[in-house]
């Protein structure tokens, strides 16, 4: 491990991403290589391990584990771009499993764009002031979300953001939120 490692401010911490076929390019590669820049390891969960899914823009991301054989004790976050993955990813019933608990744990769940999906349908935005693409507003509303139109909504452990162009916040307020986190908990012991 190089040395300046150790002074990274997420040394150590450990997310999950989903991954599937039509997922927003961006969405996972941005914030996939920030959190690596933090000192994160992030491990890219799809359907089949060690599968090559194409993104909406054709960009290639390999899965690095099955989501089938996740479990949330493993991972400090949850990360969910967006595209058109969400849409099949949420009628996994592990998928869903896998939100609610780190929802029970009040472990950072991040989602962009279209990736509220996923939540709205593990049951964990109600009460929850998020935002999403505008394709999804009513979604989120019916979810009983506190819908609102900004960049970046944090609200507790969610972090929620509307497209692509949003991703420079979407990123700085998941890693301040994960570094609270750690400071929170580091406090706790």
């Amino acid at each position: 491990m190089p040395s300046d490692e150790l002074n990274l401010p997420l040394a150590g911490c450990r997310v999950l991403a989903f991954v599937g076929d039509i997922y927003e390019d961006l969405e996972l590669w941005y914030p996939k290589l920030r959190l690596i820049e933090e000192g994160c390891s992030v491990t890219v969960a799809g359907p089949d391990a060690q599968r090559v899914y194409a993104g909406k823009n054709g960009y290639p991301c390999e899965s690095d584990v099955a989501i089938a054989d996740c479990d949330s004790a493993d991972f400090d976050a949850l990360l969910v771009p967006g595209g058109f993955m969400p849409d099949k990813l949420r009628r996994d019933a592990k998928v869903l499993s896998l939100v609610q608990e780190f929802h029970q744990q009040v472990k950072p769940i991040a989602a962009i764009c279209h990736g509220g999906w996923i939540p709205i349908s593990a049951k964990v935005y109600r009460g929850v002031r998020v935002t999403g693409s505008p394709g999804i507003k009513d979604d989120l509303i019916n979810a009983g979300g506190l819908y609102q139109d900004a960049s970046v909504i944090v609200d507790g452990h969610h972090v929620s953001s509307r497209r692509p162009e949003d991703l420079p916040d979407f990123c700085r307020a998941l890693i301040a939120l994960m570094i609270a986190q750690r400071g929170t908990r580091a406090s706790a012991t």
